[in-house]
């Protein structure tokens, strides 16, 4: 692996952070952590079950935690939360402990990747829609100013989106592995 330093993936809920970040840590070798997932590990509770318990202040302040952790490893992938690009000092341990990218995805997209998914409790509303376009007109400009790069994630698949990651880290496609056995000579 090229050393490339921590990457951090940022962007709204649906646009593949948490797979395309799996895979991009596959790739580059490098140890891969999904935030709301390690609060969810660490807590024994789910996302939801913390927003009823705790609400959203609840829960962002144990993402915050989460995200100063996470962002003080190294050699590591790192797929945020959407909301976190919230806190100025998530924004700023991002930025300086490694390179932001900013997974790019319509509200349309958005919708459509998080139209059956129960885990998502800011979208439990009359119109999730709505919803999410307030989302993104908050959080858009907040990603921008801490990415080091924009990928739109619309209609795109996994490895070409980590394709695209790659060159714009200046990191040349790693070549790929046969997946058959290797023969004897």
């Amino acid at each position: 692996m090229t050393a490339t330093g921590n990457i951090f993936l940022v962007g709204p809920m649906g646009a593949g952070k948490s797979t395309i970040g799996r895979k991009l840590a596959q790739t580059l070798d490098m140890d891969f952590h999904d935030s709301d997932r390690e609060i969810e590990l660490r807590t024994g509770a789910s996302i939801p079950l913390i927003f009823e318990l705790e609400g959203e202040a609840g829960f962002r302040t144990r993402e915050k935690a989460m995200v100063d952790q996470l962002t003080a490893q190294e050699n590591v992938v790192v797929a945020t939360g959407g909301g976190a690009a919230l806190d100025p000092d998530n924004r700023t341990h991002l930025k300086e402990r490694g390179r932001v990218i900013y997974l790019f995805a319509s509200v349309e997209q958005q919708l459509r990747r998080t139209a059956r998914d129960q885990n998502r409790p800011l979208l439990r509303t009359e119109n999730p829609r709505q919803r999410l376009q307030e989302l993104m007109d908050q959080r858009d400009p907040l990603y921008r100013e801490i990415a080091s790069t924009v990928i739109n994630t619309n209609g795109r698949g996994v490895n070409t989106v980590v394709q695209e990651i790659l060159s714009s880290l200046g990191i040349a496609a790693p070549p790929k592995r046969s997946k058959g056995r290797r023969r004897r000579p």
